[in-house]
């Protein structure tokens, strides 16, 4: 494909390409995924000290599915995720210092510092948050979905989860709802083989693609680790979906290079060291877009380092931003939950947090 058949992947008409991007575009997939990176280690650094508590699970290994997925999307569309969604808010465009503050548990955290890693949060971007529970953000999207068809506009959700979250009731029951009202989502599993400690195939007989037969909702594989096919596939779909093509469910097959939340060992019992070394090595999203940029001559290792540098700058501001910021008040433990009897003598969630 050269420059003049690939205007919609971003190549200027004779400018040299790569798999039908720019260098421009390549380098700003770079650069999402050494954010993504960087960010993770220095939360990963900074869980190490208890200067972020609770549970934390990092997305390390998985860089090019959070910005393959999320980046041709426009800000208006929504993104709802799972407990593993920190580079998924950056990807959306929340603010690096916002999620680094919410993780720490500060005010100026996305949730006001009360919801924590699992639970980052930006409405006016899109991105409807991380939930705790395995699935539950499947009938949340549903209901995003359903908004979006209700109102007639033409955005687009984009459903995120995990392998076990297929074994869900509400898993299923969501895409049947969503089929039968031909509502603009996409589901997409991050298959990265295990749900926690359990390899996928010793809880299923059939491959994850298949699991939305059923319900007549089409099916497509991605490799997760190329931020290119990723986004060459997502841009695709999210415009067939926007024109009315209906709910998708996506396999987008990458791996965590991290144990399931910093409570885990990298390998814990179920991981051979043998086989995340492997994939670490040869299947890092980073590593295989580098080296291409490297072999294409499209990237020289002086550019590489001032790129990482500079993202390591945005990561370091982030921590002094959290660092600085502000404990909630005390009152927080009252504000943002069941307050008032409405004229009908029922309770009604304050959300502005009054």
């Amino acid at each position: 494909m050269d420059g003049s058949e690939a205007d919609g992947v971003g190549v200027v008409k004779g400018e040299p390409a790569l798999g039908g991007f720019s260098k421009d575009k390549l380098v700003e997939f770079l650069r999402h995924m050494l954010l993504y990176r960087r960010f993770e280690e220095k939360a990963e650094e900074a869980y190490a000290i208890a200067k972020i508590g609770g549970f934390c699970h990092l997305h390390i290994g998985q860089e090019a599915a959070a910005s393959g997925c999320i980046l041709p999307l426009r800000q208006d569309d929504y993104v709802i995720g799972s407990y593993r969604e920190h580079t998924q808010a950056l990807a959306k465009g929340v603010p690096p210092g916002e999620v680094m503050a919410e993780l720490y548990g500060k005010a100026s955290g996305t949730s006001g510092g009360v919801g924590g890693s699992m639970h980052i949060f930006r409405e006016d971007l899109g991105f409807m948050g991380g939930n705790g529970i395995v699935g539950a953000q499947i009938p949340l999207a549903l209901g995003l979905a359903w908004a979006i068809h209700y109102r007639g506009g033409d955005q687009v959700c984009v459903c995120f989860f995990g392998d076990a979250a297929v074994n869900q009731g509400a898993f299923h029951e969501s895409m049947n709802m969503a089929a039968i009202w031909n509502l603009p989502v996409i589901y997409v599993v991050e298959n990265n083989s295990y749900g926690m400690g359990t390899k996928f195939s010793r809880v299923s007989d059939t491959p994850m693609a298949t699991k939305s037969a059923s319900h007549g909702v089409p099916a497509t594989v991605v490799d997760g680790q190329d931020v290119m096919a990723t986004y060459a596939h997502f841009e695709a779909l999210v415009e067939d979906v926007r024109q009315g093509a209906g709910p998708q469910f996506v396999d987008v097959q990458c791996y965590r290079f991290k144990g399931h939340s910093m409570s885990d060992p990298v390998s814990g019992t179920y991981r051979s060291k043998e086989e995340v070394q492997d994939r670490t090595e040869n299947a890092d999203p980073i590593k295989v877009l580098r080296d291409r940029l490297f072999e294409a001559e499209m990237l020289t290792t002086d550019e590489l380092e001032a790129l990482d540098q500079e993202v390591r700058g945005v990561v370091d501001d982030a921590v002094d931003f959290a660092e600085a910021a502000p404990e909630p008040e005390v009152d927080t433990l009252y504000r943002q939950v069941y307050s008032e009897i409405n004229a009908h003598g029922r309770l009604f969630f304050d959300g502005r947090g009054k």
